[in-house]
Order: structure tokens, then sequence, then C-alpha cells
């Protein structure tokens, strides 16, 4: 349940922390005095929309936050489980900035707006002053009637095998419509497929067969240069060697005073006619290794020339026909037996199909079952609302087409007088009738929810009277095994909670605040004698508040 409600600079709240505890706590104040403020914060908190309109004036942000006792709710701790968060409580707060940022936090780590809406969930339910409008739309009525017979998880797996029926079928269909395509498809991939692997291109052939190519195609260009090359080394006449040979003789043969000038050119001589007989014997050791082998480059050449072609044929880079190769393979076996795959498949949607059937048949007997108990527990609860003698019921009608939500839709009926037939709650003329039965069936879907916090937003509208006495003792019964708020105008309603929660108010010169605190008894009767008679209070109305009270309390113990 809601144990702590935290509030700051948010609307006209500069600072607030409420601390709330279990039964039934009535939340009144005059009109425009912030009681939806109060529902706001919760809301904010709970993952609606934020507004930076909502930040108080003059402050940078609302910072807002709910802590929630998880004793009783085994489906929240176990969502904080599966996210590996602490579950010893629940702390959700959210931060709202002028500009309409906000941020989310979930146990003290952050988290999305959406994770907020999905905990909130399993942590509170909230009946608005819209429930009304809500139990116009007839798809609200099935949720109802789901909820109450305690198989929401059932039908949320029915959506899911509805789903998975209809996926199923959309790709039959495909497949059939493709058939012809399919085949022609096949049919190509089959001789691509072929001619590639009749080529047989190996991964990094094609390098090794571009460098063979540049290889052969050059080998005798380099046996012809290599071998001008030696002869311009060797000893023959006109050689290196030759040449170098006559300049070591000529200088050598000089007299002595010359030759020992001239001693460090023929050691230099000397040592280039070393360097070029070297230099000869290795050009020759290289023409000696240059094959030439034209039969090899032809058949290189051929071998390239139809890796290209074939290249050209698939718009390709001759790089990519080993990947093409793959690709192509890949996709001609995922289509081989296509004909037999449309017959799996048919018989997968055959399968799913019965499969949602068998669901849905099942769910819809559990609903015709809760229909009756549900059209009961409302009937009963309308007796109580002074509505004896109308009758209510919940008509399941068949679909005219397959949808996820089962066989058949719901629609709630009322008559409110006998003799009259049963018609849909849209038809109901009375407002106060409608405010009855809007409450008659929140209270019984309330009953069997399992959250224990509620929180009822002036669901009484539209009742006075005794009406209203009796609307707050089912408030109160709620009450008695979880949590319930009610956002009231009517003092009998008031008085029967556990608690009171006044919000107030207070105008000054610069600013306008809200003031929310809880009431002591004496505080209460104050507020029931506002309630009861307005602004200037007599001892008549104080007296009457007083006995109000008491009456009620007396009536619970």
């Amino acid at each position: 349940m809601l144990t702590e409600l935290a509030i700051r600079d948010f609307a006209i709240v500069d600072h607030l922390e409420l601390d709330l505890a279990g039964g039934m706590t009535a939340i009144t104040g005059e009109t425009g005095a912030g009681k939806s403020i109060l529902l706001g914060a919760l809301g904010l908190c709970l993952g609606e929309r934020a507004d930076s309109a909502s930040v108080r004036h003059g402050r940078e942000r609302a910072d807002l936050s709910a802590r929630f006792d998880l004793q009783a709710l085994p489906e929240a701790r176990a969502w904080l489980e599966a996210r590996e968060l602490p579950t010893d409580d629940c702390l959700l707060r959210r931060v709202v900035t002028r500009s309409g940022r906000s941020k989310a936090w979930i146990n003290g780590q952050p988290a999305t707006v959406a994770d907020l809406r999905t905990l909130g969930e399993h942590l509170i339910e909230i009946h608005g002053q819209h429930a009304h409008q809500a139990l116009m739309h007839e798809e609200t009525h099935l949720r109802l009637l789901d909820d109450f017979a305690g198989h929401r998880e059932r039908v949320a797996e029915m959506r899911v095998a509805f789903r998975e029926w209809q996926a199923s079928r959309r790709r039959l269909e495909r497949l059939a419509e493709d058939g012809d395509e399919i085949r022609a498809r096949r049919q190509l991939l089959r001789y691509q497929v072929e001619e590639l692997e009749a080529l047989a291109l190996a991964e990094g052939e094609l390098k090794g067969l571009e460098e063979e190519q540049e290889e052969l195609a050059h080998a005798e260009e380099r046996l012809r240069e290599a071998q001008f090359a030696a002869q311009c080394c060797d000893g023959d006449e006109g050689g290196a060697l030759s040449l170098l040979n006559q300049a070591i003789q000529h200088l050598s043969a000089l007299p002595g005073s010359d030759r020992g000038s001239l001693a460090d050119t023929l050691t230099m001589l000397g040592d280039a006619r070393i360097q070029v007989e070297e230099a000869g014997r290795e050009l020759g050791h290289f023409a000696d290794g240059v094959e030439l082998d034209p039969e090899r480059l032809a058949w290189v050449e051929e071998r390239l020339g139809e890796v290209h072609r074939i290249a050209r044929k698939h718009h390709v880079l001759p790089e990519e026909l080993v990947a093409l190769h793959r690709r192509l393979a890949d996709e001609l076996e995922g289509l081989e037996g296509g004909d037999g795959d449309l017959e799996t498949l048919a018989a997968e949607v055959e399968a799913l199909k019965a499969s949602w059937q068998e669901q849905a048949s099942a769910i819809s007997r559990a609903r015709r079952q809760a229909a009756r108990r549900f059209g009961r527990a409302v009937q009963e609860q309308l007796a109580f609302l002074a509505m004896d003698k109308a009758t209510f019921e919940i008509e399941l009608a068949p679909r005219d087409t397959q949808a996820a939500e089962g066989l058949e839709g719901a629609r709630m009926l009322i008559s409110a007088n006998p003799g009259q037939p049963a018609r849909p709650l849209a038809k109901v003329a009375s407002g106060g009738e409608l405010s009855r039965i809007s409450l008659a069936i929140q209270v019984v879907a309330a009953q069997h929810s399992t959250i224990a916090s509620l929180v009822f937003d002036e669901v009484d509208v539209g009742v006075s009277g005794a009406t209203a006495e009796i609307v707050g003792q089912l408030l109160r019964r709620l009450g008695e095994n979880g949590q319930v708020m009610t956002v009231t105008h009517l003092p009998q309603v008031a008085a029967q909670a556990h608690h009171h929660l006044h919000i107030e108010k207070q105008a000054g010169e610069a600013s306008t605040l809200t003031r929310m605190a809880l009431l002591d008894e004496a505080g209460r009767v104050g507020e029931l004698a506002r309630m009861l008679g307005g602004v200037n209070l007599s001892d008549h109305t104080l007296a009457h508040a007083r006995e109000m009270l008491d009456a009620s309390q007396r009536a619970h113990h």
C-alpha cells in the first residue's frame, strides 16, 4: 500500500510530506483547494505524462516521490526482482523541470516513464472521475469481466496465440501468392549456383592468379634484360670488368712515385672490380632462375578471363565472386523444397488456429460463469444503493470476426425499473442512476482486484442523502482489507473513513499555497460541519457533524 507521498514545488504546493495508513482515508477540501494536485502528484509518480505547467511558479523543478509497502504485492516484488532491484519496499521518484523534461527513478535506480507505468499497475488502482465515461465503452466491459473472473493471464496468453496464428496465416498467404515467383527464382538460382560451382573459385585464388600472371607475362623481358646486364659486367671486350682490368693495368705500370699517389684510386678500382664480378655472377644466377612457360601463362590468362567474364555477368567485382557464390547457395538452400514448406506452414497455421480456438472456448465458458456472478454481485450493490428494483446483467454476444480478445464481446445492460427492458449503460438517462450503477460496478471490480491500494476520485458524484451514507459504508468495507483513498464532497462519505485528510488553499499577498494535513477528531468534526453547512458554522451544524461522526464510528465497532 501507499505509505508516503512527498511533494516539492508542484503546482501551488511548496513542500509536503504525507504519511498514509491502511483502511479508508477521506480526502476533502473546498472546490479549487487542490485535491486534484494530490492525485496529479501520485499520477506523475505512476508514469503519467509530465507538463511543465505543473512546476511551481518561480521554481526550476518539481520533485515528487511515492513509497509503497510491498508486503501484500507479490507481483510488484517479482517485477523488481526480475530487474535486480531491492524489494524491501518501493520508492518511485519523478522530477519535472520547467522545460517539461522529466526523469524517473525506481528504488534509486534510473528508470523510464514506461517502467513507472508498468510497475504502477501492480501497486495501486485509480478509479477516476471519468470512470462513468469509460463504462460507456463496451471494450471496458470485457476487461472488467476478465479481471473479475481472475483469468487476466489466460486472456493475455490467448492474445499471444491469436497473434502467432495470424502471423503464420499471413506468411502462408504470401508464400502461396509468391509460389510462381519463388519457383522461377529457385530455377535461376540453381543455374547461377551451378555456374559458380563449375568455376570453383577458391578463397584467395584470384590474388594468386593475378600475381602468377604478372610473373609469367614478364618472364621473357626479365630474362633478356638480366642477360644484357650480365654481359655488360663480364670480362669480354667492352665489358665493365674488362675495362676495369685495363684501367688497373695501366695505372699499375706508372713510375713508383706516381703509383704511390694513386694508391687509393687503385684500391677503389680493385673494389669495383670485385663488385662488378659479384654482380655479374648474381645476374647469371637470376637469369638461370627465370622460367619461360607459355602454356602455363595461357592457362592462367584464360582462367582470369573466365573469372572476369562471370563477374561482369553477375555485376560484381571479381573479388566478390566467392561471397556471391556463398550467398546464392544459402538462398537456394532456403528455397529448396518450397512446396514442402507450403504444406508444413499450412499445417502450422491449422495447429495455431486450433490452439487459439481451444483457449478461446475455455475462456468463453469461464466468462459465461463469471458474467452471471458479476451480474448478481452488481445487483446486490445496486440494492444496497437504493436501486433494489434494478436488474443488471452482462450480455455476451459472438463476434462477427475473429479477434485477439476471444470469441465474444461483452455488454453491460441495466433495467432501472420493473417491466422495462434491459438497455446498454450508455442509454441510461438519469445522471444519479448512472453514478450509482458506476459505483456499484467499480466496487465489485475492486473487491476482486489483486491491488491492495485503491483510489476513488469523486466516484460519488450525483449521489446524495441516505444513499451517500451507504456509499461511504461501501468504501469503508473495501478499506477493511486494504487501503482506500477517496476524494469526496459528501460529509456522509467522509464520516465513514478511518482517516480524514484535509486540503486547504491559503492565498497570501504574493503567493498561493496548498496545505494538506490529517485531521484529529476535533478537526474532523469541523471539516464535516463545513461540508454540511458552509463557511459560517452554527452550533447546530457542529452538533450534527459530531453526531454523524460518532454514529459512523459506532456502526463499525
